[in-house]
């Protein structure tokens, strides 16, 4: 593609060591890209990260398709269970089904109050859903018992109790009428297990505690307020939400993961696609540079692009010679930048807890992000877009420079001297 005396010659440019005001500017134009493709790679790792692990977890314990009735109770949910297990299309796609009882209350101890959302759920069923990435403390979940809770940590540190200590839950739903109107639901249960998910909304407001103790409290007895449907492939919820559209009776709602975060799924993508193009921006502006570094040079090197055209060199490898003078910048910016991004994207969190630690101020707040670390999620095919992206800016940003250099006419340039 190009010959040795074009390579020697671009080369040579490109190292030239008397060039000057446009060396800088190719050096400019060099750690621009660089810094632009390791900032894009490092970004798009972290919005990765943020994507995958808020939905995995926020997915991962409400469902993939989740079951509602629009009298808000369930009743015979294990025989309903059973049905749509017995459905061809269900049963191919999903790894489980779990009844849930849930309801917001108020979470008391020791003077401190705090808003919680109690979920009743079989023990096993909790405990396949928190095996990875879940620290437990206290009892283990098997062996919760009728009557305790399995609180998150930050809400167990909120409220000041140790495990043992009771937690009083203050609730409207199943309030008890009296002679003077209805009184809340309070009654007070032991904490034995705390757990940590590493997201902040379910550390510090959920409360979990047994399918029949919910039910009690909730004053719903033998029903549920939900039913969560966990999926082989959590992007296949069409078919499985139609067919259980058709399976079920009348005044039952079908609603999948997407439908429940809509607006949370959707800012994640448009924030993704923003951040993308504002840090595009660096490595355009390091391309334009590139521009002028080349345009300098042409000028700068009139005179020998003149002596050249009469030794025979052709219109068009006068061209190739710019333009792999200018690619080579955005190559070798490209390559280093790759490897820097990659590096920083892989050890984020050491380096934001460093600068933490330097500053001696929260950087990544876990109450704001709703994550107490800094995920991150290197997509092989994200990575090399990004560096083809900066390569391919570059080559065009020769493009202008180098036919203004074949088109040089030698015979006005010698003309002078």
């Amino acid at each position: 593609m190009f010959s040795k005396l074009e390579r020697k010659i671009a080369f040579r440019y490109l190292g030239a060591k008397k060039r000057g005001f446009g060396s800088v500017i190719s050096w400019v134009s060099l750690i621009g890209i660089m810094l632009g493709v390791a900032t894009l790679i490092v970004v798009m790792s972290v919005m990765g990260g943020f994507h995958d692990t808020l939905l995995g977890r926020i997915v991962g314990m409400n469902g993939h398709v989740v079951v509602y009735h629009q009298d808000g109770a369930i009743a015979d949910f294990d025989f309903l269970i059973d049905k749509m297990k017995q459905n061809k299309i269900v049963a191919e796609n999903i790894t489980g089904i779990v009844p849930i009882a849930e309801g917001q209350v108020m979470a008391t101890a020791n003077g401190n109050n705090t808003g919680a959302m109690i979920r009743g759920i079989r023990m096993p069923d909790l405990i396949a859903k928190t095996k990875t990435g879940t620290r437990v403390y206290g009892r283990d979940l098997s062996a919760v018992a009728d009557g305790e809770l399995v609180a998150g940590a930050s809400l167990t540190r909120a409220l000041r109790v140790a495990m043992g200590d009771k937690i009083s839950l203050v609730s409207a739903n199943g309030a008890t009428p009296t002679p003077f109107g209805s009184m809340p639901r309070i009654m007070s249960y032991p904490v034995v297990t705390s757990f940590f998910m590493g997201m902040y909304e379910y550390d510090s407001g959920y409360i979990f505690m047994p399918l029949e103790t919910a039910q009690k409290y909730l004053n719903i007895p033998n029903s549920v307020t939900h039913i969560d449907l966990f999926l082989k492939n959590p992007e296949d919820t069409t078919e499985v939400a139609a067919a259980l559209g058709r399976l079920l009776p009348e005044g039952f709602v079908v609603r999948d993961w997407r439908d429940l975060n809509r607006g949370f799924v959707g800012a994640l993508q448009v924030e993704s696609n923003v951040m993308f193009l504002i840090l595009l921006l660096i490595v355009i502006v390091a391309a334009f540079n590139i521009v002028s570094s080349l345009v300098m040079l042409v000028k700068d090197k009139n005179k020998d692009i003149a002596v050249l055209r009469t030794f025979g060199v052709s219109r068009k490898s006068m061209m190739k010679i710019f333009v792999l003078s200018g690619t080579s910048i955005g190559v070798i910016g490209a390559f280093f930048g790759t490897i820097l991004g990659v590096i920083v994207a892989v050890y984020i969190e050491p380096i934001r807890q460093f600068f933490q630690w330097l500053t001696g101020r929260d950087l990544f707040p876990a109450e704001l992000y709703y994550l107490s670390e800094l995920p991150s999620k290197l997509v092989l095919t994200d990575v090399l877009g990004i560096a083809i992206i900066a390569i391919a800016l570059a080559f065009l940003a020769t493009l202008y420079p180098a036919w203004k250099a074949a088109n040089t006419d030698p015979v006005e340039v010698l003309r002078n001297e």
